[in-house]
């Protein structure tokens, strides 16, 4: 499985276009990544970049083992690949806190196979 790092910082409301190469197609998505105070953890929201159409919404962003680690598996049907939140920094977090995604935590995605 071939996956790419998505450019992301610990910004707390960040959006931007980013084309992923997924099942051999250029998927060109517009993501919204949130932190969210109260709960703790990180969101992101799937759009169409041309019609801003919402694909998904609100995705926990949290680490986990096989085959929790795939925060799209859920959602196959939408031909959208596999995204999973990667631990880097050798934290001893579970997931990346308000200033740890984009350093210590990454966001790879990719193809699903």
């Amino acid at each position: 499985m071939s996956m790419m790092i998505i450019p992301t910082t610990s910004d707390p409301d960040q959006s931007f276009v980013t084309t992923i190469p997924v099942d051999g197609k250029n998927l060109k998505l517009r993501l919204r990544i949130r932190y969210n105070n109260v709960a703790g953890y990180w969101v992101m929201s799937i759009s169409d970049p041309n019609t801003n159409a919402l694909i998904l919404d609100n995705i926990p962003l949290l680490a986990g083992g096989y085959p929790a680690a795939d925060l799209l598996e859920q959602y196959s049907y939408l031909g959208l690949g596999s995204a999973c939140i990667v631990n880097v920094g050798n934290s001893s977090m579970d997931s990346p806190d308000a200033t740890t995604l984009g350093s210590d935590f990454l966001l790879a995605w990719g193809s699903a196979d």
